[in-house]
């Protein structure tokens, strides 16, 4: 006999929940360290990952398979994206000696 309760089950409110405390997690990270580039990559990728949450949770409870399939698409660019990121904050640490956002001004007109 099965003795799951609604209650122990996990809904699409809890997978809502966790994708929007992921994104705020990630723009309160923004707002609060606005020098260290690394820092500010990885709140970017934490959003993009709260959001790839939500597409999950929608596609798995409408039982349609494009959400999931999105998300793997937005992943590959995601890491594309992360690599190009990372390898321009090296260059710039080479040339400048600091990864703060406030010290680099080399692109400003």
């Amino acid at each position: 006999m099965n003795t799951v309760t609604t209650m122990s089950a996990i809904g699409l409110g809890h997978f809502l929940t966790l994708g929007a405390a992921l994104f705020a997690l990630s723009i309160i990270g923004i707002f609060l360290n606005r020098k260290n580039l690394i820092v500010l990559l990885m709140a970017i990728e934490l959003m993009l990952l709260a959001v790839n949450t939500n597409f999950v949770a929608f596609s798995y409870y409408l039982n349609d398979m494009n959400g999931q399939v999105f998300v793997f698409f937005i992943l590959t660019v995601a890491a594309a994206e992360s690599a190009i990121g990372l390898a321009i904050l090296v260059l710039l640490f080479r040339n400048k000696s600091t990864i703060d956002v406030q010290e680099l001004d080399a692109l400003k007109g």
